[in-house]
């Protein structure tokens, strides 16, 4: 180990002599990408092996009865897999990234490098209603975390790393390096400055090129699209934007629910998963279209196939009946929300880019269908499933550039940018009238610790009030005097002087400033403390957001502010203090 120690403290010596900070992070770019594409690529071919072997002998004109049990043994096996083996609790994907920069100095444990991988092969495998997006990125992104805290990065350089791993793990993917960035700047919340462009353009390319290198170069949905775009039809592109909306938000709150009624109600896993996964075997039972990813699904909605709708299942004998069709299309719109939920809510392990994708080309191509059979119009089905797909990854993930440049590139459907644009743009509109956050920040922003584009807001989200609290205040008990007081005076540096009982029970303080005139006339030394103290109009807890902290200072005008934990007594922050680690962490978090 002495050994090992001393080799790398000779690396970094010699780094730091020949090798400059830009150019050592581009290095390091060609390196996050590879581990991060490698990664990804493992999650995707891990899981579709699975489902492959599950599932390929399943006849399309019958039910089948496994599709009721096989997300349960899925979920089950990611459940054993961390609870008994990595011996942590999964973690929380995109939601659990943004966490880790905000709160976390960008801190990720080392069991996410992996555990992702295994349980989520499992989880979507098995037929679990979630997709591989949400664990690629997660592991990419403690791929670069841990990479950053065992080369001794600063904090800036891990967060840049998480970054940068966050980016390449969708941009192999997916094969879509310019959606990669976007979602980059959209969602991780990465600046965009030539510190951060440049190596998000290198670790991008690279996990394609490694991607290319082990997959092959395709199109993931390729669509033949005929004439592009008609403006006749700019109307029915408004409409499916505004749909596209509606159905975001009845997603994001179906998850809200489902999830906090899960977690408030049965504490116990094991009830959580048997309740969970005993309601998502009997929707995929009945809908076998919610079966894992659902990409097969997708790319028959393309071609403006829709019998993915009714194969495997007991609706199959049904398909020639045009409102059993379109009852299956609101079924399975409706339903997608609730089976994803339950696949977390149970234990399993993925993330909702997939069900997006699914909602918006199962939205996209009922929408067309519905318009074409009721002589509203002649619109192209697979067109409209393709858009759709950009509107509700807007709507979902609020993420409209991502939408509009990711299903750009999958489907090689660049000539539809025109009415991607108006769908994302009308469905991200439509979602936040509605819900002003994402699934993906939802919970963060309740607890005020997302990170944001506004960066007043994002730096105070990364200080905390524990770290600020000052004590070097000299105490005073109820029952002493003036003249007490006075001799604490004359030993302190500090113009305020809590009173606090033996028990640490905050009474009251008293300010220099407001004894000043007193404090010499000796006549009134008999005085108690506890009729010249006063209680404080504000009060910081432990656990508030410093945003809140800050609008405290600015309303109340006070240079120091107690904090109090239960009554109880544990300091005083400074406006100056706060200041200060502001501008530290502006300084520590700007790029050059």
């Amino acid at each position: 180990m002495a050994r090992k120690s001393t080799l790398s403290g000779r690396f970094f010596e010699w780094r730091a002599k020949h090798i400059s900070d830009r150019q050592y992070i581009y290095m390091l770019s060609i390196v996050v990408g590879i581990m991060a594409a490698i990664s990804a690529i493992i999650i995707k071919k891990s899981a579709h092996l699975i489902q492959y072997l599950l599932t390929s002998s399943f006849a399309n004109q019958y039910e089948n009865i496994l599709y009721f049990f096989y997300p349960a043994v899925g979920i089950l096996l990611a459940i054993l897999f961390m609870r008994f083996i990595v011996r942590q609790e999964p973690g929380h994907g995109i939601p659990g990234v943004l966490y880790a920069i905000s709160r976390k100095n960008g801190l990720i444990k080392f069991h996410n490098t992996f555990s992702a991988i295994i349980s989520s092969a499992f989880t979507v495998g098995f037929g679990g209603s979630v997709g591989l997006e949400g664990p690629t990125v997660s592991t990419g992104a403690a791929i670069g975390s841990n990479l950053g805290q065992f080369l001794r990065l600063n904090h800036r350089q891990i967060i840049l790393m998480i970054s940068l791993a966050s980016a390449a793990a969708m941009a192999s993917i997916f094969q879509s390096p310019i959606a990669a960035i976007v979602f980059a700047l959209e969602v991780i919340m990465v600046d965009l400055a030539m510190a951060s462009l440049v190596p998000l353009l290198i670790a991008t390319v690279t996990a394609v090129l490694t991607s290319y290198f082990v997959l092959g170069q395709a199109v993931m949905y390729p669509i033949e699209l005929g004439v592009a775009f008609d403006p006749s039809n700019t109307l029915f592109y408004v409409g499916l934007g505004v749909l596209a909306g509606l159905l975001s938000v009845y997603f994001t709150h179906v998850s809200i629910f489902v999830e906090s009624y899960f977690g408030k109600t049965f504490k116990i896993w094991w009830v959580r998963f048997l309740l969970g996964a005993g309601l998502l075997g009997l929707l995929i039972f009945f809908f076998p279209a919610l079966y894992g990813e659902g990409y097969g699904a997708i790319n028959q909605s393309l071609k403006g196939d829709y019998s993915a709708l009714y194969n495997n299942s007991i609706f199959f004998g049904y398909k020639e009946e045009m409102w059993v069709v379109f009852a299956l299309f609101a079924a399975v719109l409706l339903m997608k929300a609730f089976a994803t939920s339950l696949t977390f809510a149970a234990g399993g392990v993925g993330g909702i880019f997939a069900p997006a994708l699914f909602l918006g080309a199962f939205l996209g191509l009922f929408y067309a269908v519905f318009i074409n059979e009721t002589g509203l119009g002649d619109l192209h089905p697979g067109k409209f499933a393709v858009v759709g797909m950009g509107g509700m990854i807007a709507g979902i993930l609020h993420a409209p550039l991502t939408g509009i440049f990711l299903i750009a590139e999958i489907t090689g459907g660049y000539n539809l940018f025109v009415p991607l644009m108006i769908v994302s743009t009308i469905a991200y509109a439509t979602a936040k009238v509605f819900v002003s956050n994402s699934v993906y920040t939802y919970q963060l922003a309740q607890r005020g610790e997302l990170v944001t584009h506004n960066k007043d807001k994002s730096i105070l989200n990364m200080m905390k009030v524990g770290r600020l609290v000052e004590t070097n205040f000299h105490k005073i008990q109820p029952g002493q005097t003036l003249e007490d007081l006075v001799n604490v005076i004359s030993k302190s540096k500090r113009n305020i002087f809590p009173v606090v009982d033996e028990q640490g029970v905050f009474k009251g303080h008293i300010l220099l400033d407001d004894i000043r005139n007193i404090m010499f006339d000796r006549e009134l030394y008999p005085t108690l403390v506890d009729n010249i103290m006063v209680y404080p109009s504000f009060i910081i807890q432990p656990d508030d957001p410093m945003e809140t902290v800050a609008a405290m200072f600015q309303d109340s005008g006070k240079y120091n502010i107690v904090v109090l934990k239960d009554g109880k007594y544990l300091g005083y922050i400074s406006r100056a203090n706060v200041f200060i680690t502001y501008r530290n962490k502006l300084s520590e978090i700007s790029q050059d």
